[in-house]
């Protein structure tokens, strides 16, 4: 079938074009820590070979920031920089990447005394002497709190954030950025991105149902999403951001090629809905900041715990660092964030305690069947 595209503006990154009439990019992230420069740049190979137009990598440190250095000597792809905790940062790696992300949900926790504009305008000056491109990437698990009107609208917040956003952008004269709007909740992504393309038609959007969790139900959960907003024209990047360990972070492109190569041909499963009513088990896609790869084998693990329980109204989140851990897990029935040597516990924002990798299985049944009874 025809793919509709709205008239976005077109945005370079790198050697790539998205936006306008340009094809829609798949992208991905890398799971390696970016201070172990070698493990990375195979890494970033590895999926640029898979087919991502761009390869997204985690600084969240200077020993980051050096290898990045390295990483770019080692690959053709595309480069984007995450940066979640420092946005200063960028000043250190802007020259080795094409594209530089950040989320208005954590600018806010450095430098409190200076304003949320003045933050933004060091990024934009860093990207312009650099020729990076930006991304305002606006999470439903971080957004500024102030912004937070009420759990029963979590939508309004995200789209008011990444607006706010673009018009600092625009009155500091910026245009090459693009805008993601994320969240778990399949529909909350839909509501998100469609409010945001009405209120600001022109600018491109990166679509992704963050911390989707494990093949198939997380591509099952990116598709419905992603199928209700191609047929709106909406959508210029895209993610699956899937649990998966090294070995396998390819597959999370190989799932956004066939999404976009199903769509094209017609094969669409816009019938299935995701259903609240049921349950639901998120986690996150794996990234550097993972400090215990046994957070995937739990999230494995807590997916078999739970393979009786369909039919439950329950969520139940599977985080994978401190940076994702405490927020993204409060709108759960139970959150699990996983440090290096222990597991928090959590029900909805209350702190249940903190349990070694062997323990917490068992207590996570205990608190199940207290929800189920």
């Amino acid at each position: 079938m025809p793919v509709k595209r709205n008239p976005t503006r077109s945005v370079r990154i790198g050697t790539c074009e998205i936006g306008s009439q340009h094809p829609i990019v798949v992208q991905s992230m890398c799971t390696t820590p970016t201070r172990d420069s070698l493990a990375s740049a195979n890494q970033v190979n590895q999926l640029h070979r898979a087919g991502a137009g761009i390869v997204r990598l985690a600084v969240d440190n200077k020993k980051d920031a050096l290898a990045l250095e390295a990483v770019r000597d080692h690959t053709e792809a595309n480069l984007s920089v995450d940066l979640q905790e420092n946005y200063r940062m960028a000043e250190t790696v802007a020259a080795f990447v094409d594209k530089i992300r950040y989320n208005p949900g954590h600018l806010y926790h450095h430098e409190k005394s200076k304003s949320v504009i003045d933050k933004v305008k060091f990024l934009v000056d860093i990207a312009a002497r650099h020729d990076c491109a930006m991304r305002v990437g606006v999470n439903s698990g971080s957004v500024d709190p102030v912004k937070k009107s009420s759990e029963s609208d979590a939508v309004a917040p995200m789209v008011e954030s990444a607006v706010e956003h673009c018009e600092i952008l625009d009155k500091l004269g910026f245009d090459r950025f693009c805008v993601s709007l994320k969240s778990s909740h399949p529909d909350r992504v839909v509501a998100a991105n469609r409010k945001f393309a009405k209120q600001c038609p022109d600018v491109p959007l990166h679509l992704g149902v963050t911390e989707a969790g494990m093949p198939p139900d997380g591509i099952i959960k990116t598709r419905i999403a992603f199928e209700q907003l191609f047929a709106e024209g909406i959508g210029d990047t895209i993610r699956v951001s899937l649990t998966l360990p090294e070995s396998e972070k390819h597959e999370e492109v190989i799932a956004g090629k066939e999404i976009l190569e199903d769509f094209a041909a017609g094969r669409v499963r816009t019938v299935v809905r995701f259903d609240p009513d049921k349950l639901n088990i998120i986690s996150c896609p794996s990234c550097s900041r993972v400090e215990n790869q046994a957070f995937i084998d739990l999230a494995k693990e807590v997916k078999e715990l739970t393979k009786d329980l369909k039919d439950q109204p329950i969520t139940i989140a599977v985080m994978g660092c401190r940076v994702n851990g405490p927020g993204e897990t409060d709108d759960a029935d139970l959150g699990l964030w996983c440090g290096p040597n222990y597991v928090n516990l959590k029900k909805g924002s209350e702190k249940l305690g903190a349990y070694r990798y062997n323990e917490i299985l068992d207590r996570l049944q205990i608190e199940i069947d207290n929800l189920i009874r």
